[in-house]
């Protein structure tokens, strides 16, 4: 069947909403800045670096898609976690379509079973998206296709590397093909919804999840607490990085603050490159006990169910 066009000819512009789901580290964060074109999703090769639903930003002139990178579901060991699994599954009854992403470097595991099983309760088409063909053969391909086509029945199958682009263009293209007539819910040069402080607050965690090992990680939440702008346009801006206990603290900051210092250098870096401006960054490390499991605090910092 033809496709309606409008009064001028042309196709009707496509809208619509897509989520992105799939464990913990298979490349979720990738794929959408790859699409994207700029970094509004923090990356790092430790799990559950995702925490809250984040919403990109993809429009051409024939159609806007916009991507929620969901934490990874995994099995909750405190409130936090508990927060970012409910917020992933939440986003399955939000979108147009999901893409459910694998690893396909790795075995097809509990983690990937349990999500297709939520998977089954919704109606939206699901494409398989096989992320990490860049290291496997692709002789490999065919039969993790056929281990994940014997769990469900998947709308699209898609191999890509978000990390090179691989076939993320074909991606877009199919997801296209999904989507209905509808408006552009955001400016055509927008590319998230998330306020600046914000994608910052992320940039300087991120720099602290490359930098740190073991419990910190995930012992990490930051807050900017100013933000503005100075003589010649400098930003300042002034941030607390939160931990759960004192010794913590101390690796933070490192020896003679050292840490602290390299965090801050590359945290600046990449919010020049996002705000366009050069940036003063001030920051801070404060002790708050057990917050990942204080309602008050991770309402606080913006973790919230609605």
């Amino acid at each position: 069947m033809a496709e309606l066009t409008g009064n001028n000819g042309k196709k009707p512009f496509k809208s619509g909403f897509v989520a992105i789901v799939g464990r913990p580290n298979v490349g979720k964060s990738t794929l959408m800045n790859q699409v994207i074109g700029q970094k509004i999703a923090i990356m790092s090769d430790k799990p559950q670096t995702t925490r809250n639903k984040i919403h990109g930003v993809y429009t051409t002139d024939e159609m806007q898609i916009v991507f929620l990178d969901t934490p990874g579901i995994h099995k909750p060991n405190s409130k936090l976690g508990d927060y970012m699994v409910k917020s992933a599954e939440g986003a399955l009854s939000e979108v147009d379509a999901v893409l459910f992403l694998t690893d396909v470097s790795e075995e097809l595991g509990g983690g990937d079973r349990y999500i297709i099983e939520q998977l089954k309760k919704i109606q939206t088409p699901v494409f398989l998206v096989l992320n990490k063909i860049d290291k496997v053969h692709p002789e490999a391909l065919l039969p993790v296709i056929e281990k994940y086509a014997k769990l469900h029945s998947f709308a699209e199958v898609i191999p890509v590397s978000a990390l090179r682009g691989n076939n993320v263009t074909t991606l877009l293209d199919q997801l296209g093909r999904y989507l209905e007539a509808g408006p552009m819910y955001y400016p055509a040069d927008q590319i998230t919804d998330h306020p600046e402080q914000f994608v910052c607050a992320e940039l300087i965690r991120e720099k602290i999840l490359q930098l740190t090992r073991e419990e910190i990680p995930h012992s990490i939440a930051v807050e900017i607490e100013s933000m503005g702008k100075g003589d010649k346009g400098i930003v300042n801006i002034g941030a607390v990085i939160y931990v759960e206990r004192s010794s913590q603290k101390g690796i933070v900051i490192g020896k003679q603050g050292a840490m602290l210092k390299q965090v801050g250098k590359l945290a600046r870096e990449d919010m020049e490159r996002l705000l366009g401006s050069k940036i003063f960054l001030e920051l801070w490390v404060k002790v708050k006990e057990d917050w990942r499991n204080r309602d008050s605090v991770l309402k606080s910092l913006g973790f919230r169910h609605d």
